[in-house]
């Protein structure tokens, strides 16, 4: 059975890092699909914040964590990383990883989830 499983997750002061593991297991390859983040924070919708197309290699950020967040592949390890830098207190929820149905991350890319983990808890407060 094919599973993503996120770890990485914690409690970090403003201003902080924090690098997020999505680890593929199971059969499929990390590099089969493209693989996006989502994160919800309490009370507010889920947001899409990331996607790694393997196709193309294109890298895609939500308005709210550009410039700060930075998202790479290891093929070897199976695992797509998600580096967080200058967190903030809007920062806060559960991130979780999916695989999509395409290998790129077309416009609709929040909405083409084929499967998912059960996600990794940031908090980011003072």
């Amino acid at each position: 059975q094919v599973q993503l499983v996120e770890s990485g997750g914690g409690s970090v002061q403003p201003g902080g890092s924090l690098r997020l593991s999505c680890v593929a297991s199971g059969g499929t390859p990390i590099y089969y699909n493209a693989i996006v983040w989502f994160r919800q924070a309490p009370g507010k919708e889920r947001e899409g914040i990331s996607c790694f197309g393997v196709g193309d290699r294109r890298r895609v950020y939500a308005d709210s964590v550009r410039g700060r967040f930075t998202v790479s592949m290891d093929t070897a390890e199976n695992t797509v990383y998600l580096q967080m830098d200058s967190l903030k207190p809007e920062d806060t929820g559960l991130y979780t990883c999916a695989r999509i149905t395409h290998t790129n991350c077309v416009d609709d890319w929040p909405t083409r989830v084929a499967s998912e983990g059960q996600g990794t808890q940031v908090t980011v407060s003072s």
